[in-house]
């Protein structure tokens, strides 16, 4: 227990204790609702329209089961799409900065209206693993070559 006045002091990330990211966010329904709302706005969005310029079927699905198995929830995306799917996807899209920063605010947006937890350190971990993933996914979609790709070839595990 901490010293009376102070706040109890957060556990480090290996702490087994510790909820995943998946956990906090609320699980599946709730970045179910994240992803759904963020693929809207992205719809939307002048930025956006180049890289998302229609409403495809299970893309909802696809980004949610992305991001929950990155937040250490189930493997879905992994077990029915494979990280193959995601490099794919992204192959000639030529995402531009401006685009990439623009994907990036939308979603930290989509996080307050999806109504996930506000707290710092997850909100610290949702930004610095969409700044990542935007950053692979860019670098992907201006490869020319296979060489050109970036080394990542799984869904990357994302903690606190």
């Amino acid at each position: 227990m901490a010293p009376q006045g102070l706040a109890e002091p957060v556990p480090p990330p290996h702490d087994e204790s510790v909820t995943s990211l998946y956990e906090h966010a609320g699980g599946d329904d709730a970045l179910h609702r994240l992803e759904e709302i963020f693929y809207a706005k992205a719809l939307a969005d002048p930025v956006l329209r180049e890289v998302f310029p229609r409403r495809e079927p299970h893309h909802v699905d696809h980004l949610t089961w992305f991001t929950a198995e990155s937040f250490g929830g189930p493997d879905r995306f992994t077990q029915e799409l494979g990280f193959a799917h995601i490099i794919n996807v992204h192959r000639g899209l030529r995402i531009t900065d401006e685009q990439r920063d623009r994907f990036v605010q939308v979603y930290l947006e989509s996080l307050d209206e999806a109504d996930l937890p506000d707290d710092e350190l997850f909100r610290t971990a949702v930004r610095s693993h969409v700044e990542f993933g935007s950053r692979v996914a860019q670098q992907n979609s201006l490869a020319e070559t296979d060489q050109e790709l970036h080394p990542l070839r799984e869904v990357p595990h994302w903690d606190w």
